[in-house]
Parts: structure tokens; C-alpha cells; sequence
């Protein structure tokens, strides 16, 4: 399949670095990194300004992130934001709940707080998971020793209650630990029948990563990267060698696993046969996040990121 295969339209063109995406019948939401949750229904685009207990700071690649929306978000309007802050100690990330009422969005509990932040290595993408817990993925904030120490929230993928408590049967003893050694993870995704966790991880130059993430597996960022092998530590399913993707959201349609990638500027799908990720559709944009709906595909860009080569002045839905 290729481009010329789908058919595409254009649901918004005036978003402004959007990071994730979630719909539902008639409803949209859409966080954009500055600190806005977008809500379309039924065609109409409103912009929220989220409130929150510490400003939400957007230098470079930091911001409102990734989102999580309750299973009864409809009746609730509860959700689940990642979103970089300014501490003492610096540009930190921190995971929280948000009610959206219908005229405003506003932050009712702080579940983590202190993830280490960067301007660019942030992780951020975050889901519920067929077990009802929350799973955030946390970047290495350019600190080596963040990702191998388990001390340390950086580099991970961490697992919660949705009060932000710890699991009793996490991998590590009164951690959020679920697993480590990754270095800057922007996709998370169970397979159809929800049995397999995956993983998107950008590299630091080529060497971007799927990963099938099982508990207390450590994925051995900085110790190893592509094919190199060391005790202890698990591979990737798969990587891109000298080359990039960028990979960052991704998403199960049936059983095919959707890659998207920023500078691969495609929508990529795993062939496991094969061992590689193979496009299937481009419209020439950085593309963040895919969703999945009664068969169709949602798609968001972020050609207005910094770390676009030629960056835009308005996004796409």
C-alpha cells in the first residue's frame, strides 16, 4: 500500500505543535504544546488554555504532552496530562489529573511530580492500559546516568494507579519503575488482545527502536545500542541502523502495528516477516500521533516543531 491509496482530509489546519490525539464519536481532544487542550465536536474547534498548578513551560520540545482519558471521560471528563514545569532544580515533568467540564480545563490531583525534564529528551507519551493502570514514558533529560539508575525517573517507562499510587506487583519494591535503559520513548501500544506492550524510542543518531516491554527488563540506553548485546540487557525487536524514523506515537489497527515518524515524515507499518517498518503513507509532514476509529486513521503533524528543518506555521489534524 502507498500513499496514492488513501483517501485524506483535512479535519483542522490551524493547530500549533499538537502532541496527542483522542476521539471519540463526535469528540476530539487534542493537547498542543504551549499548554492548550483543543476540543473538536461535532466540526467545531474550541481552544482551552489548561490550568494547572505550576505554569506549563514550552522551551524546544518540553510542554503539555502526552494525554490519557479516563474510560468514562464522557460522563467524568477526567483525564491524565504530562506536562514540563520550572522547579528549583530546573525544567522537570510532572503527571496529573485534569477535569474538563465542558468550559474549562483544570488540574484536580498531581499523581508524580520531579520526572526529569530537557528541552528535548522528555518521553512523554502516556496510556491506559488494558489493566487499568497508567503507563508514562520518561525521557533521559541528556543525563546518561538517569536511564540505568533505578533511583532516578528518567529513562523509563513507569507504571501507576490512576490516584498515582504505586501497584503492589510492580517490578521493583515501591517504585513506578516498570522498565529501563531507554532513551527518549514517544510511543506506547498494546497489540489487539492486549497481551503485548510497545514501545517507540528515539535514538541518538539512527538507532531508533520498537521494543516489546516486559516488567523489570532493562533496554540498555547508554550501555548498548542496534544490534550490540550485553548480559542482562533485552534488544529491540527491531531498529532503524543509520538510519532514522524518528518514530513517536503509535497504534494497533487490528493486528498492525502504525509507526509515526517525524523525519521519516511517514506512516510507517511493522512487518514482523520481514524485520522492518515499511512506509505506507506520507503527505510530506512530521507526523506525531496516529488513532485509530471505525476504521479510519487520525493523524496529527507538528511542522511547527523546533526541530523541523523547515518549520511551518500551523499544524494538521
Amino acid at each position: 500500500m502507498s500513499t496514492e491509496d488513501w483517501e485524506m482530509e483535512v479535519l483542522a489546519d490551524k493547530l500549533t505543535y499538537p502532541w496527542d490525539l483522542h476521539v471519540m464519536d463526535n469528540f476530539i481532544v487534542i493537547p498542543e504544546v504551549i499548554g492548550n487542550m483543543i476540543v473538536i465536536q461535532d466540526g467545531q474547534l474550541e481552544r482551552y488554555e489548561v490550568q494547572t498548578s505550576d505554569p506549563i513551560v514550552q522551551d524546544g520540545g518540553s510542554g503539555l504532552l502526552g494525554m490519557g482519558l479516563a474510560e468514562d471521560f464522557q460522563e467524568s471528563g477526567i483525564a491524565y496530562i504530562y506536562y514540563s514545569y520550572r522547579s528549583d532544580s530546573g525544567l522537570e515533568n510532572k503527571v496529573v489529573q485534569v477535569v474538563y467540564d465542558g468550559d474549562s480545563w483544570k488540574e484536580t490531583d498531581i499523581l508524580v511530580d520531579g520526572i526529569p525534564g530537557h528541552q528535548l529528551y522528555n518521553g512523554g507519551r502516556m496510556a491506559i492500559g488494558p489493566d487499568g493502570y497508567l503507563y508514562v514514558a520518561t525521557g533521559w533529560a541528556h543525563v546518561e546516568e538517569y536511564a540505568q539508575d533505578l533511583d532516578s525517573l528518567g529513562g523509563k517507562i513507569l507504571r501507576m494507579n490512576l490516584d498515582g499510587s504505586i501497584p503492589e506487583d510492580n517490578p521493583f519494591r515501591d517504585s513506578y519503575v516498570y522498565s529501563y535503559g531507554h532513551r527518549n520513548p514517544q510511543g506506547l501500544a498494546w497489540n489487539d488482545d492486549g497481551t503485548i506492550l510497545y514501545s517507540s524510542e528515539h535514538g541518538s543518531s539512527g538507532q531508533d527502536e520498537i521494543n516489546i516491554i516486559e516488567p523489570g527488563n532493562n533496554y540498555g540506553w547508554p550501555e548498548i545500542t542496534g544490534d550490540e548485546e550485553q548480559e542482562g540487557i533485552t534488544r529491540p525487536v527491531l531498529h532503524s541502523g543509520n538510519e532514522t524514523w524518528a518514530p513517536s506515537g503509535i497504534a494497533f489497527y487490528e493486528d498492525h502495528l502504525l509507526v509515526t515518524g517525524l523525519k521519516g515524515q511517514s506512516l510507517y507499518v511493522y512487518n514482523k516477516s520481514a524485520g522492518s517498518l515499511d512506509p505506507i503513507f506520507s503527505s510530506n509532514e512530521r507526523l506525531r500521533n496516529v488513532f485509530p476509529y471505525e476504521g479510519d486513521l487520525y493523524l496529527i503533524t507538528t511542522n511547527t516543531s523546533p526541530r523541523a528543518d523547515n518549520p511551518g506555521d500551523n499544524d494538521r489534524l
